[in-house]
Parts: structure tokens; sequence; C-alpha cells
């Protein structure tokens, strides 16, 4: 039946309308509005609800989900849905923030390797080996505790902690892109090293920074999570999802959905950004269908 059908709407319906009505699309079009939700609620959360995440109540403590308190109330009687609301902004500063500067340190670290000669390349061999033996969160952990807490510090940890994951992708598209043979032939035509960087190498190499990018916003969100879940990042009663987390879960048993909301919102997040990745990664490479 499906046969018979695509291709008379195929007939019928304008080109760019016809991927919307294939469900391979679904997921995409879904993880699209949602981000633009986040954004929003990022950027005007008063849009979405005028409640104070921060305005304590205490008649009204650990109240479930009801239709006054969609998401339920705290241990202080505040508004759970204000906070997730408010949160997104504090959640979403934090994994752009981290993600480039993950991606800035490891395109330094790439192009000195890459561009730099065989010392810096064995140098930046080493240093990125060195950093990617080391776990991401214990290296993040390092960082924390040297830094003390709080949102910077927070960033830095993150940043720098994962930026060996990324340092080793970007380093090998530096290197295949420099022996390529399109950057030889500018080479032998006598082009000038700085224009064969920025017109050929550049381009090519950080193409995958995109996608990457895009992808690493909610594993930076998880990861942040985590290390205010442990009381390394925002200071209670901030309104971020992994703060949030770390003050429910004390309560789990009573009031579950203290930290299950947070936790939906940190979840659908990564599930979003990684389905957006994606789509850009099959963009790029031309794969629209």
């Amino acid at each position: 039946m499906t046969d018979m059908i695509l291709p008379a709407l195929r007939r019928r319906v304008p080109g760019f309308i016809m991927p919307v009505l294939t469900l391979r699309h679904v997921g995409p079009l879904l993880a699209a509005f949602y981000l633009l939700l986040l954004v929003a609620a990022a950027i005007a959360p008063t849009l979405f609800t005028h409640i104070d995440p921060m305005a304590i109540e205490p008649r009204d403590a650990f109240q479930g989900p009801s239709l006054s308190h969609p998401f339920g109330t705290d241990q202080s009687g505040r508004d759970v849905l204000a906070r997730v609301i408010h949160g997104a902004r504090q959640s979403l500063l934090l994994g752009i923030s981290a993600i480039t500067l993950a991606l800035s340190f490891a395109t330094v670290l790439a192009l000195v390797g890459g561009l730099g000669g065989r010392l810096a390349e064995k140098s930046v061999r080493w240093l990125l080996d060195v950093m990617f033996s080391i776990p991401s969160l214990v290296l993040a952990l390092l960082f924390t505790a040297t830094l003390g807490s709080g949102i910077v510090p927070l960033i830095v940890a993150i940043g720098v902690g994962s930026a060996a994951g990324y340092g080793r992708i970007v380093f090998g598209q530096v290197l295949a892109v420099r022996r390529a043979g399109y950057v030889e032939a500018a080479r032998a035509l006598g082009h000038a090293p700085a224009g064969i960087i920025v017109r050929h190498i550049l381009p090519n190499a950080f193409r995958p920074l995109i996608v990457m990018g895009t992808m690493g916003i909610g594993q930076m969100i998880v990861w942040s999570a985590s290390l205010s879940f442990l009381g390394l990042g925002a200071r209670p009663p901030a309104a971020e999802w992994g703060t949030m987390l770390s003050m429910g879960r004390d309560f789990v048993a009573e009031a579950w959905w203290m930290t299950f909301f947070p936790g939906l919102a940190i979840v659908v997040t990564m599930l979003a950004t990684t389905i957006a990745g994606r789509s850009l990664q099959r963009l790029i490479e031309g794969r629209v269908s």
C-alpha cells in the first residue's frame, strides 16, 4: 500500500514538502521543534511561565503534579515546572560554553600538531594520548577541585576534560587534509601557505566541527549535570537541572517528581541534540533523503 501511495503523493505534492511526509523525518522535525522551544525558554522564560522559580511557599511544599503545579513543588514549595523552564538558560549556557571551549582547545592542538612540523606533531600526539588516558570525569573533577565550584570552573572543567576526544578527531582530519591531492596541487602551483590553510585545509578539516558541536551540547549538559549532582556546579538553590537533581536526591522516595522532571529535560535535550547532529551530518554529506 505504501509503495502505491508515496509515488502518487510525489506527483501531487511539491518537492520541498514531500520529505516532511516521510516517517524518517519525524525525529529530526521533533528534535528541531524541541530545541527551538528550549532556546525560547532560555531567552525568554516568561513566555512559558510567570512563576518566580525562586519563590518560596512552605505551605505548598512536596505537592505532587497537579493542574496548579504540573511538575509539582519541591521541599520549599518552589514550582518545579518554573524551575525547569528557567533552568534551560543556565543548562544551555553551560552546554554551549563547554563545547565551544572543548572544540577551540581541540582546534588549536590540531593546527599546531598538523601544521607545525614533525616535533609539534609528536608533541601533540603525546599530549592527546596522555589526556585521553585520563577519564573525562576524573579530569573534570581535578579541574573543579582546583578551581573551586561554580559556573565558570564547571565550564572550564568540562571543556578541557572532554577536549582530548575532540582533539583526536580534528587532529586526524587535519593530517588527512594536509596530505590530500588538492593541497599538494596548490603547493605545486605556488600558492602561499596561509592561503592554502584558509582556502583548503580549514574548510575541509573542520567541517565535522558543526556536527560534533551540535551533538556535543547535549553531552556537555549531561557532564555538567553530573558534576552539579556531586555538588561541584551551580550552588543551590539555583534553577539548574543538575543542581535540581542534587537537591531532590534526598526526597526520591516521597517526592519523585523533584528529580524525574529535571532528569527528563536532560535526557530529552541529549536525544534532541544527537538527532539534530546526525541530521546535519546527513545534510552535509548530501544524504538528505
